[in-house]
């Protein structure tokens, strides 16, 4: 019973986060289920990606409706995460979880800092000037991307980073995937987090997978917990109309912070 009752609770909880910074708020599945459930993090992955893969989904098909979604690029990053999800999702299930728990504290203390950095920046109009053109640019004619080598090998290495850390830690990769189509290509802000989500969608999709077909998937709390971030991510995008986006990352991003404190105490004692 307690699961019914506090799986979708915390599911909402991570969908508005999903709705207000993109994907970032998926990050925060894992250490949620760890401190709610008892979990550890070979356990709680697989449930955090089944709850991404739900959302996403839905965001990604929202972005493609609104023909924001550069599906080409999102299909090519997940094609080299999928392949590469199996195998941090083998490392998952043989790892010691406490160094897997100082792991995932380093990313969300790497991710809180660099988030609140800057939305500090946009909030006071000294983002960094952009020195030279990324990789990968936009054909303003025909509004599809413009694929070059060296596009083609950035995107390929951020669906491969976000892929393992998808299985090794259950994250989904927004946190890499978003920063990744910031830096190469000129995508407006829109278009890159729908074309996150659609990565998302895709990887999540593959590491759940395995994990349903491999018996790690606990189907009694994943259920109820993606149905609720879905219901979060739809109340999120809500919100967001009316809410600062800056601000709201700022103050995820010291959430993110003290949960990473949390994770590493708990993994140390």
């Amino acid at each position: 019973m307690e699961s019914f009752l506090l799986a979708p609770s915390l599911g909402i909880v991570v969908g508005v986060l999903i709705g207000l910074t993109g994907a970032g708020g998926g990050i925060l599945s894992v250490p949620l289920l760890v401190f709610a459930f008892h979990m550890s993090i070979a356990e709680a992955g697989p449930i955090a990606l089944c709850a991404i893969t739900l959302s996403a989904s839905v965001g990604a098909l929202i972005g493609l409706k609104e023909k924001v979604l550069r599906y080409k690029a999102a299909m090519f990053m997940a094609g080299f995460g999928v392949l590469l999800s199996p195998a941090g999702l083998w490392l998952a299930q043989r790892a010691p979880n406490t160094p897997l728990l100082l792991l995932f504290s380093g990313i969300l203390i790497y991710v809180a800092v660099r988030m609140y950095i800057q939305a500090s920046q946009t909030i006071s109009g000294t983002t960094p000037p952009i020195i030279k053109s990324p990789p990968c640019q936009l054909d303003l004619s025909i509004g599809k991307l413009i694929w070059t080598v060296p596009c083609a090998r950035a995107l390929m290495f951020a669906g491969v980073c976000a892929g393992f850390l998808s299985g090794l830690l259950g994250v989904g990769g927004g946190f890499i995937i978003v920063p990744s189509l910031k830096k190469f290509t000129d995508l407006s802000m829109k278009a890159i987090v729908a074309t996150s989500l659609g990565v998302l969608a895709i990887v999540s999709a593959g590491g759940a997978t395995i994990s349903l077909a491999s018996g790690t998937l606990n189907m009694s709390i994943a259920g109820p917990f993606s149905i609720g971030a879905l219901i979060g991510l739809l109340f999120g995008k809500i919100l967001e109309k009316y809410i600062s986006g800056p601000r709201v990352q700022q103050i995820f991003s010291i959430f993110t912070f003290l949960v990473a404190l949390s994770l590493i105490y708990k993994g140390l004692f």
